[in-house]
């Protein structure tokens, strides 16, 4: 298999939640690898890859031409969920970008999520405004993962389709399965991003200029991870 040698093992991971029947859309597919890697390994899947620019979109082609995957895999340039129709495919991944990101890419794309059974989700920061976004349109957690490569640090958050599943703010941010689990990997990045509250706290209560909002806010956190980490 040309170049997956190279395929990370966040990638792998996020592969095992696409089952053997499921058509999915990988959104930003950097190079189509997910979707080559997945296609190879189950040879039932179907795959769509989306790429917003023409570079990218190129090199995907290329990916799925090398592994002979182009009755399997369509490589379709646009924006976001823009790439897929409205009941194409059963499982949608947007992996490797800003939470924020992620969030915009789902809610702009709202109106294609009726049919989709699951969303594959792997913010590279601000899980909290995916989580939340998650919920808003009717998706909760089914399972969450935390792993940890390349000294970075991953959350992948897979969701389906539950209204009317209450989850509070906390959740949000920690992940309501995470939360439970609290794995050593867990603890050593909720451990970093307290450090982070502290030096931020730390320099505006420095201030002249106090945002005393903002400090609440800050402090607050603070305190979530705190209790989270003991």
């Amino acid at each position: 298999m040309k170049n997956f040698k190279q395929i990370s093992e966040r990638l792998k991971q996020i592969a095992t939640y696409i089952d053997s029947d499921m058509c999915f859309a990988d959104i930003g597919s950097d190079h189509a690898y997910l979707p080559s890697y997945i296609c190879l390994q189950k040879p039932t899947v179907q795959a769509i890859a989306g790429e917003v620019s023409k570079g990218p979109y190129e090199r995907a082609k290329q990916t799925v031409e090398e592994n002979e995957l182009t009755d399997r895999i369509q490589v379709r340039l646009g924006n976001g969920l823009e790439v897929i129709e409205q009941d194409e495919v059963d499982a949608i991944v947007i992996a490797g970008m800003g939470g924020g990101l992620i969030a915009s890419i789902l809610k702009d794309g709202a109106h294609k999520l009726e049919h989709i059974t699951r969303i594959i989700a792997q913010p590279n920061t601000n899980g909290y405004i995916v989580r939340k976004t998650l919920h808003e349109l009717g998706f909760i957690p089914i399972k969450e993962q935390i792993m940890e490569e390349n000294n970075h640090i991953y959350e992948m958050i897979v969701a389906e389709r539950e209204e009317n599943h209450p989850l509070d703010e906390k959740q949000y941010m920690f992940g309501p399965l995470l939360l439970q689990e609290k794995s050593p990997t867990f603890i050593k990045k909720w451990t970093k991003e307290r450090d982070k509250v502290l030096y931020i706290l730390n320099q505006m209560n420095k201030s002249t200029e106090k945002d005393v909002e903002k400090i609440n806010q800050y402090e607050k956190t603070l305190r979530w991870i705190e209790e989270v980490i003991r």
